[in-house]
């Protein structure tokens, strides 16, 4: 069991963070969600025996974390950014919504002459700009997830980076 433990503790769990890190941005991203979902959501699960292991194998060094603020500090951040994200659901001020995929949606769903304002441009300056990315803009009265589609581009997070960089 020793051996099992030095041999694959570490090594299974650094293999399964990593396809457990690459599904959940893809996900995030919503790029083939349907052949992550399941993937991450099991292997996900499936991390938590190496990790077992390794704390168990690793406990030593572990519990010197402990002995000092940083990982308190460390751990309490962690479950202030936790609650952050929880406290909408759990208080019924939300609608399970992620709302950064509700701020890229309604981006799309504006149109040029609407979205310029947040971007400090002007509608001409965010036509161009899109055009000088490989965009068709035939209207300033054009959605941008029309002119992303009809261009062949990717109507994600992806069409705000191109609008937000010069």
């Amino acid at each position: 069991m020793k051996q099992f433990l030095r041999t694959y503790g570490t090594t299974l769990t650094i293999g399964l963070f990593a396809v457990s890190t690459i599904s959940g941005v893809f996900l995030f991203f919503h790029i083939w969600s349907r052949t992550f979902h399941a993937m991450h959501e099991w292997l996900s699960m499936v991390l938590l025996i190496p990790v077992v292991f390794h704390v168990w194998r690793n406990w030593p060094a572990f519990s010197k974390y402990f002995q000092r603020k940083s990982i308190y500090i460390a751990l309490g951040l962690s479950l202030i950014a936790s609650l952050a994200f929880a406290y909408p659901a759990l208080t019924g001020e939300s609608t399970g919504n992620n709302p950064m995929r509700a701020a890229v949606s309604a981006v799309q769903k504006g149109t040029v002459q609407q979205i310029a304002p947040l971007f400090d441009l002007t509608p001409q300056a965010l036509k161009e700009r899109l055009e000088q990315k490989g965009y068709t803009v035939t209207s300033l009265d054009q959605k941008l997830s029309s002119i992303a589609k009809k261009s062949g581009k990717d109507r994600g997070p992806s069409l705000i980076t191109d609008i937000s960089t010069p």
